[in-house]
């Protein structure tokens, strides 16, 4: 019985739904430089100011507000007494993670959650590069 239950820990331990803060760290890298890259890009006239700073607000609370969650619901969990389930990185994307009614590899699911952030901000990069030489 035992065994049984020391599997079934070890297999929920597995197929948790959570990123890795890695993840989360490039997700709000690629948000700033969204973010750097329209100041950089637009801001030719005085008139482009106030639509940039919405902009530019608005993606700081679309970050910040996620941010401030996380960090209410991690107080409120009960921390590992063992330092067994902190992973790295590497271990990390070897794992899956539950996804609605299905699992995913860890690795296919941060590349489903970074690709249109990185999409945008390159892409944004990419038509400031065309402005410029225009």
């Amino acid at each position: 019985m035992n065994e049984h239950l020391a599997q079934r820990r070890e297999h929920s331990l597995e197929t948790r739904s959570e990123f890795h803060p890695l993840v989360y760290k490039a997700a709000i890298g690629f948000v700033a430089l969204f973010v750097i890259a329209a100041w950089v890009a637009f801001d030719r006239r005085s008139d482009i100011e106030l639509p940039l700073a919405m902009v530019s607000v608005l993606l700081l609370v679309a970050v910040f507000l996620p941010y401030l969650l996380w960090r209410t619901w991690r107080a409120a969990q009960a921390r590992p007494p063992t330092l067994r389930t902190n992973r790295g990185f590497r271990k990390w994307m070897k794992g899956s993670t539950q996804v609605w009614q299905s699992r995913l590899k860890n690795s296919d699911a941060a590349i489903d959650m970074l690709l249109p952030l990185a999409a945008v901000a390159l892409g944004l990069i990419a038509l400031g590069i065309v402005f410029d030489l225009s």
